[in-house]
């Protein structure tokens, strides 16, 4: 399969995303095709990449003065400590805002890397490759940077946009399934929000999107960007329709933390459950209507995906669950905002309630 180009425009800038497999010896073709110059380059490398898939990127930049900066990505990590030692790393090397970070790793490395060039002496060039499902899917495009605090996810951060990103599928095959399906959570939910044709799709083929089958996987990653592009693009800033993009997110993040970001549960499977949470309550208050629910819960279920709190939780971590949704930063008022679902494709953000009737709601959930 050829190369597929995307190109995001915003207010403040435009960026291609290339979507291809095994194309990392292609990236000073990319760099001079987007008139992309630098002379010094801090590249910063999750552990958990493979080294020869590192070496490649390595090998295109032989020209430039590269230093590195191996990162051990986990959400325990992604924190102003380890931001605090990027830009010293930055400040040691006299870097200046001509020269680049490059960020060769999953969506925590990404969020640090971007938020660290965010405030390098007011912005510096970045660069992302992504180098899971859920990164190149999501993460990557549109410009969010951030990192956790002790008193939630990605309360700190800044809206800034890369030069450049690169999804190569080549890096999809070295990860575990669980890291696949964690992925294959953010494509499904762009199409719920957005696209039920390509839901459909999705029900088709999903168990071979998730073996990554060619070109399959492609075609997924691409319509899944394609659709965050538009929201993105619409609305850069978060100000209004890109708020649907946190559909199921704010249960999941609050899941997330509520099991202090441990190995139980990660992001995607969070998104997953965070999803199938939205949809159950937007049906217990009539907004959804039970047949489109019930689409929902058999793609969970024919493709094995996660689906229920209760294996997580108890009614112990019900207290916990809801402080951190009371935290999260889409909240304006003491009431919890969310988004939920009309049906599959439509949306329905601007939403808020009060604790307790989310309460209620989760309560029965867990004693289930």
């Amino acid at each position: 399969m050829s190369v597929i180009k995307l190109q995001i425009k915003t207010g403040n800038q435009k960026y291609p995303i290339y979507i291809g497999n095994d194309i990392l010896d292609k990236l000073n073709k990319f760099l001079k095709e987007n008139l992309i110059n630098f002379n010094q380059c801090l590249v910063i490398v999750d552990k958990n990449v493979p080294k020869i898939l590192v070496s490649k990127v390595l090998n295109t930049l032989h020209k430039k003065k590269i230093s590195l900066y191996y990162f051990h990505s986990s959400e325990k990590n992604k924190n102003q400590k380890i931001v605090n030692s990027i830009l010293d790393t930055l400040l040691s090397k006299n870097f200046n805002r001509n020269d680049c970070v490059i960020s060769i790793g999953g969506g925590i490395t990404g969020d640090v890397s971007g938020f660290a060039a965010s405030i390098f002496k007011r912005g510096l060039k970045f660069i992302n490759i992504p180098t899971t499902l859920l990164s190149q899917v999501d993460s990557s495009i549109g410009g969010k940077t951030g990192i956790n605090s002790k008193y939630g996810k990605n309360l700190i951060g800044s809206f800034y946009q890369p030069s450049l990103v690169i999804s190569d599928i080549v890096f999809l095959k070295s990860l575990p399934k669980r890291e696949v399906i964690c992925g294959y959570g953010e494509i499904f939910k762009h199409a719920i929000i957005l696209d039920k044709k390509f839901f459909s799709f999705l029900n088709k083929n999903g168990s071979q999107i998730l073996n990554l089958k060619s070109p399959l996987i492609e075609n997924a990653i691409f319509k899944s960007c394609s659709i965050k592009k538009k929201v993105v693009e619409a609305d850069e800033k978060e100000i209004s329709l890109r708020k649907i993009l946190n559909f199921g997110h704010t249960f999941a993040h609050a899941y997330e933390a509520a099991l202090g970001f441990s190995k139980k549960l990660n992001h995607g499977e969070a998104v997953i459950l965070g999803i199938k949470t939205a949809a159950k309550f937007s049906l217990s208050i009539n907004i959804l209507n039970i047949k489109e629910y019930h689409l929902i819960e058999s793609h969970l279920n024919k493709l094995k995906l996660p689906k229920n709190i209760n294996k997580f939780f108890t009614i112990r971590d019900l207290n916990k669950i809801l402080s951190f949704m009371k935290k999260d930063k889409k909240n304006n008022t003491n009431k919890i905002n969310l988004v939920l679902l009309k049906k599959i494709g439509s949306p329905v953000y601007k939403l808020e309630f009060n604790e307790k009737k989310i309460y209620l709601f989760l309560k029965k959930e867990l004693i289930k």
